[in-house]
């Protein structure tokens, strides 16, 4: 009998700055296509913990590995195409929504249909002349579901999200919940996604929890 490998492995992952403990010793795995929401209180731990997960951090102590293979087994670039990390506040760059829904197509050397960018904005309540729109026009929202389909464009095999949807209303919340697990569903994706809305994470799926003290309850 063999045992599947899982999609991550997080071994008693820890993180340190200076003498202060962000991040306390914690254990876990996702199976592919596996959706787990990973909630607990500020400070607990849960954005560290992305940033580790894709190697923005080293952590302290423990390993972190994808297929079995570590960010240094697999190499950086090989790991940012298969690990994917929306952060809270979006991080946008160029001139317009354009330039950042083409950026992970041109990187691939590849051109995007534009008619294809609009449809993918309209799947987020989003108007298709936004495509054109400067990024400093923007507002909170739209920079969150903008932020989100650039990394949706071609999707990775574990997607972390740190509180996307916190400048949505609930509309708009439920279109970017149906478009992760769709997309999910469709390309054999994970998703580990850090949520404080009680509502979001009532639906039935896995919940990991990082408690005050750090010590994590699944």
């Amino acid at each position: 009998m063999t045992t599947e490998t899982p999609l991550l492995a997080v071994r008693d992952v820890s993180y340190r700055l200076a003498e202060k403990t962000l991040l306390a010793p914690l254990s876990f795995t996702l199976r592919p296509q596996e959706f787990a929401w990973l909630t607990g209180p500020s400070g607990s731990g849960k954005t560290t913990l992305l940033k580790i997960i894709a190697s923005l951090l080293t952590p302290t102590s423990g390993s972190v590995t994808l297929n079995g293979k570590s960010s240094d087994q697999l190499g950086p670039e090989a790991w940012r195409r298969q690990v994917s990390y929306c952060f809270q506040t979006p991080q946008l760059f160029g001139d317009t929504v354009y330039d950042n829904l083409a950026f992970p197509w041109q990187i691939r050397q590849q051109s995007p249909q534009r008619q294809a960018l609009r449809d993918s904005l309209a799947q987020l309540n989003l108007a298709p002349d936004l495509l054109d729109k400067p990024i400093d026009a923007l507002s909170g929202g739209e920079r969150q579901r903008v932020a989100l389909l650039r990394n949706l464009q071609f999707p990775p095999a574990l997607l972390l999200l740190d509180e996307v949807t916190s400048a949505l209303d609930a509309e708009n919340k439920a279109r970017v919940n149906a478009l992760i697990q769709q997309t999910a569903q469709r390309h054999a994706m994970s998703v580990l996604w850090i949520s404080h809305d009680a509502q979001e994470t009532a639906d039935g799926a896995r919940i990991i929890t990082l408690s005050s003290d750090r010590e994590a309850a699944q």
